[in-house]
């Protein structure tokens, strides 16, 4: 929704403004000079990216079109979920857990956090290291290095497309450039034309600099900072479960453990105690 109304924003405060001002739109209309733009910059991306990063282009826009999926009922959930793990492990042992993190899909325990079993790289995570843990690791300072590890290796992999999209951003302005001075190289070749004549092809050529200009800093770089937004609050959801992770590993209660995830939670989305409390009370005591 945010990028459906930033870009009527964009196009109408552009466009209106030198439409009002005595502007005439049609001169704006070089379809050629857009294919010189749009299609050297999709080119110098396929160029410049491994094929990883070129096959998450369609999620990558999808995720542009949805906007984050980690509002505060995601992060209630995550901690009513680490609650009710934590609270299974210390009352009934490690083997209690284990039907659950060997299949996770099938598993009533997950099965009751719909969001966070939609989640198949956090139900892994979890899984993962409660598994370590049911083999017998239990130094915290090893399994805390190995998160970092893993959660950075996630991170480099979103950074990759994230610089993608900017390299686009810092590239269409050049690429505008080169259009426009093609614009003026056809120009040359009617000197001899009357003036409006090279006016109207002198203003042709212009518009691609306008349109490099244009799609560089009003879509590919907030599209980028969007998309850098959105990570972010995902790498806060896999910090959120870390934290809670360590601090069970560590011998906390599992109320303490999960108030410990719930700390690691950006202000804007993180629940209040009181909240958290209420949501793990109301928990079916059987899950």
């Amino acid at each position: 929704m945010r990028l459906i109304v930033g870009t009527i924003i964009v196009f109408v405060c552009v466009f209106g403004g030198y439409a009002a001002m005595g502007g005439h739109l049609v001169v704006l209309w070089q379809p050629f000079e857009f294919v010189i733009i749009l299609g050297a910059a999709i080119g110098a991306f396929i160029i410049g990216n491994p094929a990883p990063v070129l096959k998450a282009v369609p999620g990558m826009l999808g995720t542009l079109m949805k906007g984050t999926k980690y509002k505060q009922e995601c992060y209630v959930e995550l901690l009513g979920m680490q609650y009710s793990l934590y609270k299974l492990a210390n009352q009934k042992g490690l083997i209690a857990i284990e039907p659950h993190i060997e299949n996770p899909g099938s598993s009533t325990l997950f099965n009751a956090f719909p969001t966070f079993a939609a989640n198949h790289h956090a139900v892994e995570f979890v899984c993962d290291y409660m598994r370590m843990v049911t083999m017998g690791a239990n130094n915290v300072h090893e399994i805390d290095a190995l998160m970092d590890e893993e959660m950075e290796t996630h991170h480099q992999e979103q950074e990759r497309i994230v610089a993608s999209m900017q390299s686009i951003a810092d590239g269409t302005p050049a690429l505008g450039i080169v259009a426009a001075v093609l614009g003026v190289i056809k120009t040359m070749g009617a000197i001899t034309e009357p003036p409006e004549v090279l006016g109207h092809l002198i203003g042709g050529a212009l518009v691609g600099t306008f349109f490099g200009v244009f799609v560089a800093y009003g879509f590919f770089g907030p599209m980028a900072q969007s998309l850098k937004a959105i990570f972010e609050a995902e790498s806060k959801y896999y910090l959120s479960l870390k934290v809670g992770l360590l601090a069970h590993i560590s011998g906390q209660p599992a109320v303490m453990a999960v108030e410990f995830a719930r700390k690691a939670l950006m202000s804007d989305v993180r629940p209040t105690f009181s909240e958290v409390e209420e949501a793990t009370a109301a928990l079916p005591a059987n899950i």
